[in-house]
């Protein structure tokens, strides 16, 4: 029988069969714990269980931006710190909305991991008051608001529910003031108690009044002492003084509720209870939005000054209660310092410096000083973007494909990101994951909620499990020790975040040091060729009509055909210009120095005239680049962002070009009788390098005034 004839149809079936296995019988949504003030204090009691009990927890953050402006982003151009002040940029500007937490545990009867992912809705609400220099503004990039919006992000949740926070500096300054505040609070008590001074009894109103208010108090202390004895209760109060008396009890103790006064009255008041009444005490006390005010009895002075101190105390407990409540989404953060547990993130440098600047402190201005902090709280990272490139194995897994995470998920985990159906077109095993969020317990689901940071830290959990899986970890043995993190494997990789993705640039977490990639990284990167900063000047506020070929072949004409190696453009208003050789950038800074000093007809024939038409052209080392990149500004333009920062002058020239004249003016009378013949023939050769450079300037303003008789002569 010719079966070549019947394989349309059979093909057919077969199709029609795997869409019954895909389609039949639908999945469920992923089971997310989603988290927001009012059910946080609960899912964090949870969350404390699961995290104690996990082998490694994964992380993940939704933010409203990446870059505060164009040239904000990371260039093949920047050095190695000012990857980290471009990073340290980002995570101050932008806010964090939602934060996802996902411990996995190994679970060794079922050969599979358990997931809890949780994910929280952030939002930087100010709970309590701080000091006027704190700020809860934060930027928005329109791409990354209209992203989340396309992935169906809950804005309104994430503004009136998400939880929010204190950093650890926040809260030392609000502890400072709840202390401030006790001793004023103190002090306001024993001024009630013990002040001398009585109010001076100038109006007859308040004459009138003392003495009702002496009758009153008298009537009630009098009833109280009757009652306490088993005498009868007089019921002849007047309702005008029911409505401003409440008997009730404060610190268990008998006491009046003082309603509807004046301060002015109410001074009054104090000032009688204090002078008529040795077994009374006047009490003000600080409620959640008002304040209060007790006449309470006491059996004794010493019955008294327990009170001042109950007071004090309950009041310092209330106000550590409201600060515990507004540390908020940062009791997760101390949660995951506390455990010790490895913490997995997906290309997470930022996420890392959002943990910085939101919940730890203000970020520093070096990547030193940020890993010595980071290391600190959190000494176990791994970064699964660079486990990924960082092994053949795992490479080849992922067919070359694009490492970001989505790509990582479906490519090293098709049966968890398809669906336990698709395991029929799977040819390798995958770590098993089953996913618990209360009583729910699942391992088959529709992944329809990517992009929501619950779900991404699953993912990159998922991905690290399964490239641990590999590299040959055996999760059985390391879950019977209780620490992943001694694998010989992995250890490697640890504490190893991208600090630029573009060109690999990696941070070392324990040194703050650059790290080379790895020998199985990926190679495309390596087409580019290394980068001297030393040879590079930066320029800014050129016409805009020059694009960077022009640009290059200016300077080339003025310094020389092979002098530039590449121009590589900032934004429109600035460029980075390689020279060949790092004398060239003193030479050209120089030239261009010399041009607009001289400001004369001769020099609008020079080939750099183009190039500095206006009067605004800026030229500098990279040195200025770092200074302008650390600045806290951020303008859209880099040539705005420039003068924002404060630079007014035209021409930054190299610090031993400025010192050169006058090391040569004061050599005869520095210089000692030992290094004279030495200093002198360096001297001779500065001297003669200058004549040349001057020569050469000469030389080419000459030829243009040639060029320029010549082609007069000949349109004549």
């Amino acid at each position: 029988m010719n079966t070549t004839k019947h394989w349309p149809k059979r093909a057919l079936i077969l199709s029609r069969a795997l869409s019954r296995a895909f389609s039949d019988t639908p999945s469920p949504t992923f089971p997310l714990k989603h988290v927001t003030r009012s059910n946080f204090d609960s899912a964090l009691s949870e969350l404390r269980s699961h995290v104690r009990a996990a082998d490694f927890v994964a992380i993940d953050m939704e933010m409203t931006g990446v870059t505060s402006a164009p040239w904000r982003e990371s260039f093949e151009f920047d050095r190695f710190d000012i990857r980290y002040l471009k990073v340290k940029d980002s995570a101050e500007k932008f806010a964090v909305l939602q934060f996802g937490v996902c411990p996995f545990r190994w679970d060794s009867l079922n050969q599979s991991f358990i997931a809890h992912p949780h994910n929280f809705f952030v939002f930087p609400r100010q709970e309590i008051p701080l000091d006027r220099t704190t700020s809860y503004e934060f930027l928005c990039q329109t791409t990354s608001m209209d992203f989340l919006a396309k992935y169906q992000f809950d804005f309104n949740a994430c503004i009136n529910e998400g939880i929010s926070y204190l950093s650890r500096g926040q809260e030392y300054e609000a502890q400072k003031r709840l202390k401030s505040l006790n001793k004023d609070q103190l002090t306001n008590l024993s001024r009630d108690l013990r002040e001398t001074t009585d109010l001076p009894l100038v109006r007859v109103a308040d004459v009138l009044f003392t003495e009702r208010m002496k009758k009153r108090l008298s009537e009630w202390r009098d009833e109280l002492l009757r009652n306490r004895a088993g005498g009868a209760q007089d019921r002849g109060t007047p309702n005008d003084l029911n409505q401003q008396f409440q008997t009730v009890f404060f610190k268990m103790r008998p006491a009046l509720s003082l309603n509807g006064f004046t301060s002015h009255q109410l001074s009054l008041i104090r000032m009688v209870t204090r002078n008529h009444f040795k077994d009374l005490a006047y009490i003000h006390c600080n409620g959640e939005s008002t304040s209060e005010e007790f006449v309470v009895y006491t059996d004794s002075e010493s019955d008294k000054d327990r009170l001042v101190e109950e007071v004090k105390n309950d009041y310092q407990r209330r106000a550590e209660m409201k600060i515990n409540d507004a540390v908020g989404f940062r009791h997760v953060i101390d949660l995951l310092s506390s455990e010790n547990k490895l913490i997995v993130g997906h290309n997470c440098i930022l996420d890392i410096a959002h943990i910085h600047s939101k919940f730890l402190g203000p970020l520093p201005l070096t990547a030193e000083e940020f890993v010595s902090c980071v290391n600190k709280y959190f000494p176990r990272i791994i970064d699964t973007k660079i486990l990924l490139n960082a092994d053949y194995t795992l490479q080849r897994k992922m067919k070359k494909s694009s490492t970001s995470l989505s790509s990582a998920f479906s490519s090293l985990c098709p049966e968890i990101a398809y669906g336990s159906k698709r395991s029929v077109l799977s040819h390798e095993p995958c770590v098993k994951v089953e996913v618990h969020v209360g009583e729910m317990r699942s391992s088959n689901w529709n992944s329809g909620a990517k992009h929501e940071a619950g779900y991404d830290a699953f993912m990159t959990g998922c991905v690290f499990a399964q490239a641990c899986s590999h590299l040959g970890v055996d999760f059985q043995l390391h879950s019977a020790s209780g620490n992943l993190t001694q694998n010989e494997k992995l250890q490697k990789h640890m504490n190893l975040l991208y600090l630029s993705w573009i060109n690999g640039d990696i941070i070392d977490l324990r040194t703050g040091n650059r790290t080379e990639e790895l020998l199985g990284s990926n190679i495309i990167r390596k087409r580019f060729r290394p980068i001297l900063f030393k040879n590079i000047v930066l320029l800014w506020g050129f016409p805009s009509r020059l694009k960077p070929s022009m640009i290059r072949d200016c300077i080339c004409k003025a310094v020389g055909s092979t002098s530039v190696i590449s121009i590589y453009r900032i934004d429109q208003t600035a460029v980075f210009v390689q020279f060949s050789k790092a004398e060239l950038v003193s030479d050209f800074l120089n030239l261009k120095e010399t041009l607009e000093q001289s400001n004369d007809a001769i020099s609008v024939l020079h080939p750099l005239s183009q190039l500095l038409e206006g009067g605004n052209t800026r030229a500098a080392s990279y040195g200025t680049y770092k200074e302008i990149c650390a600045s806290p500004i951020s303008k859209v333009l880099f040539a705005d962002q420039a003068e924002a920062v404060g630079i007014k002058w035209k021409t930054e020239l190299l610090p031993s070009s400025k010192e050169e004249s006058q090391e040569n003016n004061s050599f005869h009378l520095e210089s000692s009788a030992v290094d004279t013949p030495e200093a002198f023939e360096k001297s001779k050769i500065r001297k003669k390098e200058d004549s040349s450079k001057q020569k050469l300037c000469d030389d080419i303003i000459d030829s243009f005034i040639k060029a320029e008789k010549i082609r007069r002569s000949t349109n004549l």
